[in-house]
């Protein structure tokens, strides 16, 4: 592990949110903004992610777009509230690993540990946990993990071959990437300029044993598609609503 923030006990306070996809299953929704600026519950996904982050205490975010990047920035300058934001447009398409080692040139201290969102993830879990667990597994990476919710209904059959019932989209005891990460700054140059880093910088990562996991307990949704944005949105009202 590196001599950093993360490895001293100090807080981490940077972060990065990828945010330039032109999310063509999301159509229309994506025809006229980019897929952090879609609306979950009346408000941008990318709002809900600076402010989970704010309340863990990250005080800069840099943001990586490209795919109508006027319209993220024109949301951002209208911020009040919230962690310092800094835009990078990428000139062209880097892939999600290329856009994340992009993105990472614009910290505030690119010798200190810091987080990364996709940005299409909805997610509410302690972020001081997925910390603690990063230092305690000494590695470069550690991978949030979710539980994997399939689109598929689940037709349940007893020894019989009798159908009992039938389950919408259930959760699955397997566990897939959440797209937020903690990460030591010795992994940036590891990024690749162009491409996806869970093909190539993860995997290698992952053979020398310097790739941890943290497993979250808590709401996570990934925002891939029209329907993702409706379930999400009653999910998110009924959150609400149970709070109230």
């Amino acid at each position: 592990m590196t001599a950093s923030s993360s490895s001293t006990g100090s807080p981490v306070t940077q972060a990065l949110i990828l945010a330039g996809g032109q999310a063509t299953r999301l159509r229309p929704y994506t025809d006229t903004r980019p897929k952090a600026m879609v609306e979950v519950a009346g408000r941008p996904i990318i709002d809900y992610q600076l402010e989970w982050l704010a309340s863990h205490g990250v005080e800069h975010v840099v943001v990586s777009c490209g795919y109508k990047a006027e319209v993220l920035r024109e949301h951002l300058q209208e911020r009040t509230e919230g962690p310092e934001i800094t835009l990078r447009v990428e000139d062209e398409p880097l892939g999600r690993g290329g856009a994340l080692r992009y993105a990472a040139e614009g910290l505030r201290d690119t010798e200190a540990p810091y987080f990364a969102l996709n940005g299409d993830v909805l997610t509410w879990f302690p972020l001081d946990e997925l910390t603690a667990r990063h230092r305690d597994g000494g590695g470069l990476a550690t991978l949030a993990l979710a539980r994997f919710r399939t689109t598929w209904g689940i037709v349940d059959v007893d020894d019989q071959d009798r159908i009992e019932g039938f389950t919408q989209s259930p959760l699955l005891p397997v566990w897939i990437n959440a797209g937020v990460y903690l990460f030591e700054a010795g992994i940036t140059p590891l990024l690749p300029v162009k491409g996806d880093h869970e093909s190539s910088t993860f995997p290698e990562l992952a053979e020398a044993g310097r790739l941890t996991a943290y497993r979250i307990d808590g709401f996570w949704r990934g925002v891939d598609t029209a329907k993702d944005v409706k379930e999400a949105g009653s999910e998110i009202e009924a959150m609400r609503e149970n709070a109230a």
